[in-house]
């Protein structure tokens, strides 16, 4: 009867090790980032973080930093944007500081792919936008904090490749509400208008260098 136990627990054992390859279970540390990634934050953002609708960002190549910084504004709520508190305090309330890191890691080092076409707006304004500002405006040029490439650098996002409509919603974000503290965006977007947001969340959906 001992053996019949026994062997019983080391099959429970070999249950509980292969659950958490497929485990949704956020407050469980030992799920692999890359587990975490499958099981629940493709259903958003993709598995390789190449998402393809426009209500949720591509996270492929983003900044490790960046993202670092984004998931524990979530979990403290510090992040107050509606598709932040909708989508995202639940998701972040039980990680630890570890499976941020890891989650950022695995994204940070999948390959951002070519977007679709964008719908609407100028090419030309936009880049114009993101290389020189709205110097009339005092609106400094992106370019000047993400890079010529629109890769990003450490705490500011990579924006090349990434959604249209999402990128215009956070613009306004910026500009009309205290929903993302702690950066410069909300005096770089205080005075652009909603056609120049467009232009250039156009720019950088379609970007070249991506």
């Amino acid at each position: 009867m001992r053996w019949i136990l026994l062997a019983a627990i080391a099959a429970l054992g070999l249950i509980g090790c292969a659950n958490l390859e497929r485990s949704r279970d956020l407050a469980n540390p030992n799920v692999r980032p890359e587990v975490t990634a499958a099981q629940v934050c493709s259903n958003c953002h993709g598995l390789d973080g190449n998402s393809v609708s426009p209500i949720f960002p591509r996270l492929a190549g983003q900044q490790e930093s960046y993202i670092v910084a984004q998931l524990e504004n979530f979990r403290s709520h510090q992040r107050s944007d509606p598709a932040g508190y909708e989508y995202m305090w639940g998701i972040s309330r039980s990680l630890t500081d570890a499976q941020i890191k890891g989650l950022a890691e695995y994204f940070g080092r999948q390959t951002a792919g070519k977007n679709a076409a964008v719908a609407g707006g100028s090419l030309d304004a936009g880049r114009k936008i993101f290389e020189q500002g709205v110097p009339e405006k005092e609106t400094a040029p992106c370019m000047a904090c993400h890079g010529a490439n629109a890769e990003g650098l450490g705490a500011f996002p990579r924006l090349a490749g990434q959604h249209q409509d999402y990128l215009v919603k956070q613009l306004h974000v910026f500009q009309e509400t205290e929903g993302r503290p702690g950066t410069p965006m909300k005096q770089i977007t205080h005075l652009l208008t909603n056609e120049d947001m467009v232009n250039v969340a156009a720019y950088l959906q379609a970007f070249p260098g991506q």
